[in-house]
């Protein structure tokens, strides 16, 4: 095992287009790291890079303490897990397995021992003669796995591994991966677009953009203190709302009405002009379902329901508001940086199961103010974020210089 350290790494190709450009990332022995982020946002090109199948600009990478850029794969001694499975059809599953030992010429008992060691971890024993042919999705994977597993390499690389299974497989194989990684305790680097592998799987969690490194933290840190609008908007489902605000002492204007915000909030933001105010449909409730002593916490606002949408445990509410144009741009711009997830002007709020509210009702609504962050719609800078609780942020003292690199980057790629 070892730790991997990339630095100042950046991937550009002919036509000078930075796919990767200026992460550091510090992934220690033995760590869980996910990489994650919308397509084209560098994620699988940076893994590909730690593996030596893309070569690097500029930047050192280090496996341990040895510099490894000029390295071909075979020696590195990192075992990759591919999207595909990359298995050989017409090898039985222990042959898969044992595939990699004969090439480095083990010997027969030790293939042995280690194939076996292997399809136990995996539970593959009853499969070790079949053909990945007659093999399920997740059965595939695992042989995948098992050929990763026996090669006693430094460090495990995943490339998007769950991706063509369908959602039962991908939930049983995510507690598999993480019984497993934690079980060898192996320094690994898994590579997702779907946010709830990154949340559920990293000991920290690398988000990226356009190349850039946007911010890495815990799946908590990420969740309660995200760096940016990009960040705050990836991370969570339904996804964080975004309304225009605007603050004056403590207190903070609304479409719906004016909420109180904590004094050390309010300290950061004042003076600032329209800001764009993020909060989480969770951090809502129906005021009517609410313990008296709870609701003091917070603020409440009346509001006229659109859509409900009834769950069963929770009800989900959608109430339409009109945004300024500063404000529309923005969220036009993120909403394009996620893919298309949709972040139309509407306030998204989680209910009680036995909330009583319908669609047309004007509800009152209660909000966990002190929940709130508050983000610089011109560079998306989350202005309110706990810093000793925010992991690393790459920019956040110069947020200008980081706004200017992903225009840079955005003007690239069109």
């Amino acid at each position: 095992m070892a730790s991997i350290t990339m630095k100042n790494i950046v991937k550009k190709y002919g036509d000078g287009f930075p796919a990767v450009n200026d992460v550091s990332i510090e992934v220690a022995d033995g760590e869980f790291i996910i990489l994650v982020g919308p397509s084209g946002c560098g994620k699988s090109t940076l893994l590909r890079m730690i593996v030596g199948l893309e070569d690097i600009t500029s930047g050192d990478m280090l496996i341990g303490d040895r510099k490894v850029n000029d390295l071909a794969p075979r020696d590195r001694n990192l075992a990759m897990v591919f999207q595909n499975y990359a298995l050989y059809p017409h090898l039985t599953v222990y042959e898969n397995i044992a595939f990699p030992l004969r090439l480095a010429g083990a010997k027969e008992d030790e293939i042995d021992k280690k194939v076996r060691d292997a399809s136990a971890t995996l539970e593959l024993d009853e499969h070790l003669e079949r053909k990945p042919g007659n093999l399920s999705g997740g059965q595939r994977q695992r042989v995948a796995m098992g050929r990763a597993i026996v090669r006693d390499a430094d460090a495990f690389l995943f490339d998007e591994p769950l991706s063509n299974l369908d959602a039962k497989l991908r939930g049983q194989m995510r507690t598999e991966i993480a019984r497993l990684q934690k079980r060898l305790g192996i320094t690994t680097v898994y590579v997702t677009h779907d946010q709830t592998e990154a949340m559920t799987l990293g000991d920290r969690v690398a988000v990226l953009k356009r190349g850039l490194l946007q911010q890495l933290a815990s799946p908590r840190e990420l969740y309660e203190n995200p760096g940016n609008l990009f960040v705050a908007g990836f991370i969570g489902s339904p996804p964080m709302n975004f309304l225009p605000a605007e603050v004056s002492g403590t207190t903070v204007k609304l479409p719906f009405g004016e909420v109180e915000l904590p004094q050390e909030k309010a300290d950061k933001v004042q003076d600032r002009g329209l800001l764009i105010a993020g909060i989480r449909p969770e951090h809502f409730e129906d005021a009517n379902v609410m313990d008296s002593g709870i609701a003091t916490a917070g603020s409440t606002f009346r509001a006229t329901v659109d859509v409900v949408e009834w769950l069963g445990n929770q009800a989900f509410a959608y109430i339409p508001f009109e945004a300024p144009p500063e404000v529309r741009k923005q969220l036009e711009q993120l909403e394009k940086d996620l893919d298309g997830d949709s972040l139309r002007t509407q306030l998204v709020v989680s209910l009680d199961g036995a909330s009583k509210v319908a669609e047309g009702d004007e509800a009152e609504i209660w909000i966990n103010s002190a929940k709130m962050h508050l983000f610089d719609p011109e560079t998306g800078e989350n202005l309110t974020v706990d810093r000793d609780h925010a992991g690393e942020i790459p920019g956040l003292d110069n947020p200008q210089d980081q706004a200017r690199a992903e225009k840079m980057a955005a003007e690239g790629q069109e």
